[in-house]
């Protein structure tokens, strides 16, 4: 979206129409807006340590199973919990990028805020730090993590298809 069309619709009167408790309300709005967003990175954070746990404990699970049962079982329990896994994963993953898309929306809206009041201390913030294309000055969390899940992704295709009966399968389809 434009910055014209923000401001539009950030912006639904101006100064001398809403009175002289513009700025007031105007950094009133401004601090709870920045509080909300700081609350979307704690529940985004939140969320990445429940799947990682998830993750972590099912896949130490699957090793401390497959010490104490019988090969055929803990390759049905491995197959099935790989598929498992991979579906964690990619929803792991949606999520991730639902949290950035949100963040970067109302990043927006407070930089077009910023741009009305005496200091723009986010979008400095974010200019400083390259805006995040320069790996040297920034490095976005997003971008961190959002590999996260593809790692444990790779883990449970490794254990799928090392688990896959192939000769029994081969022998199945030739038939």
């Amino acid at each position: 979206m434009d910055n014209k069309k923000l401001d539009d619709l950030l912006f639904v009167s101006a100064s001398e129409q809403y009175g002289e408790k513009y700025i007031e309300h105007l950094l009133e709005q401004y601090k709870l807006y920045v509080n909300s967003a700081e609350k979307i990175s704690d529940r985004r954070q939140k969320t990445n340590e429940f799947f990682l746990a998830l993750n972590t404990g099912l896949i130490a699970l699957l090793g401390f199973v497959a010490t104490k049962t019988n090969p055929d079982t803990i390759a049905v329990l491995i197959v099935l919990s790989s598929m498992a896994g991979i579906a964690m994963c990619f929803f792991w993953y949606r999520i991730i990028l639902s949290y950035k898309g949100l963040n970067t929306g109302k990043f927006d809206v407070i930089h077009a805020i910023e741009a009305r009041l005496p200091l723009a201390l986010y979008d400095t913030e974010w200019e400083a730090l390259g805006r995040g294309k320069d790996k040297n000055k920034y490095w976005p969390f997003s971008h961190i993590e959002q590999n996260i899940p593809w790692i444990f992704g790779f883990i449970y295709v490794a254990l799928l298809v090392s688990n896959i009966p192939w000769r029994s399968l081969a022998s199945f389809i030739c038939f």
